[in-house]
């Protein structure tokens, strides 16, 4: 999976998943940007550690939820690497609450960064990302593995899989793929402390026998950046270990 020559940006690529497909993406030899909201310190280490290894890589700050922001997000990613190849939209707050007491700005903010957010990156993927490029969507498994509390933030990920499949038919012509990508429960600090202190349940109904690591994730993603997955497109890819 020889990614040399080619130029990647990574939303919400400072931390967790996020961070360790920029990494993963870096090590095969692409150039990266790294978009991240707030936290700099976290955005601006990896850019350190990616170039300490000899890659090439770079930070910028863009909110997800903002129309604008998306828009210089790739204005600037474009100008500081010549062109681009691969995104990774790895987009996703989550929200936990019963649906009958769901806050209304809560589900107003989710709806805009997951759903709205993933939309507008893919708008600027598409008419930026050259022939024969990639465009990889970061899901959940939580679309196919139901629990309570998540309906919103599961729907707004849902939303994202089925504009996956319909960009998919809209670049096919051009020889871009378009995928999403399903983690199942992975070990990031994002993830919620009740879950962590009751993995094993989950663990006990995942044939490989542990939770996911963000690597896990990142190589899958790795894959269906390079040209060994030119065949694959409109497809959900999950990355759960078998969890079901």
């Amino acid at each position: 999976m020889n990614l040399v020559g080619k130029n990647a940006l990574v939303t919400a690529g400072s931390r967790g998943i996020g961070r360790a497909i920029a990494t993963v993406l870096a090590a095969r030899g692409a150039s990266v940007v790294i978009n991240y909201h707030q936290d700099r310190q976290a955005a601006e280490s990896l850019v350190e550690s990616i170039t300490d290894a000899g890659g090439t890589a770079f930070a910028v700050r863009a909110d997800l939820g903002d129309a604008a922001d998306v828009g210089r997000l790739f204005s600037e990613t474009t100008s500081a690497l010549g062109g681009l190849d691969i995104v990774v939209n790895n987009i996703g707050i989550n929200l936990v609450a019963p649906i009958a007491e769901t806050d209304e700005a809560d589900f107003d903010r989710t709806v805009a960064v997951n759903f709205k957010g993933s939309f507008l990156v893919m708008k600027h993927a598409a008419g930026l990302v050259s022939d024969n490029g990639r465009i990889v969507n970061i899901s959940t498994g939580n679309t196919r593995v139901t629990m309570p509390f998540i309906g919103v933030y599961a729907g707004t990920k849902a939303a994202v899989e089925q504009l996956t499949f319909s960009l998919a038919k809209e670049l096919g012509a051009r020889d871009v793929t378009v995928n999403a990508v399903l983690p199942g429960l992975t070990d990031t600090d994002g993830l919620r402390p009740e879950i962590r202190e009751n993995a094993q349940s989950i663990v006990q109904m995942t044939p490989l026998g542990r939770i996911g690591n963000p690597e896990d994730i990142a190589e899958v993603v790795a894959f269906l950046a390079s040209d060994e997955a030119r065949w694959i497109t409109g497809q959900t890819i999950g990355a759960s270990g078998g969890l079901s």
